[in-house]
């Protein structure tokens, strides 16, 4: 079995900054893309950014240029840098990967099971 495990949620000012962590533990053989993802109350679930396990990244339109991800593939953990937060910041944080598990040849979609980031005077 595969857990991802999230951390560093919390309450922020908004201009402040918070870095979530996101640990991969279990059978795994390897980890493609690893991501974050949030969802606010009454709207869908959005990508915030995502790495590939070469390092290429992609972020949402909305944070690009305050948000960085990254990733220790050694100790199968995605990070996310958020600053100049806003609060439209304000959701669950969702961590995800593409992991390939002992005895499948292909890679299967995990999640977390969320983080929460309140930003707010």
């Amino acid at each position: 079995q595969v857990q991802l495990v999230e951390s560093g949620g919390g309450l922020v000012q908004p201009g402040g900054s918070l870095r979530l962590s996101c640990a991969a533990s279990g059978s795994i053989r390897s980890i493609n893309a690893m991501g974050w993802y949030r969802q606010a109350p009454g709207n869908q679930r959005e990508l915030v950014a995502s790495i590939t396990s070469g390092g290429s990244t992609t972020y949402g339109d909305s944070v690009k240029g305050r948000f960085t991800i990254s990733r220790d593939n050694a100790k199968n953990t995605v990070y996310l840098q958020m600053n100049s937060l806003k609060p439209e910041d304000t959701a669950v944080y969702y961590c995800n990967a593409n992991i390939k598990v002992v005895g499948r040849f292909f890679g299967m979609d995990y999640w977390g099971k969320g983080t929460l980031v309140t930003v707010s005077p």
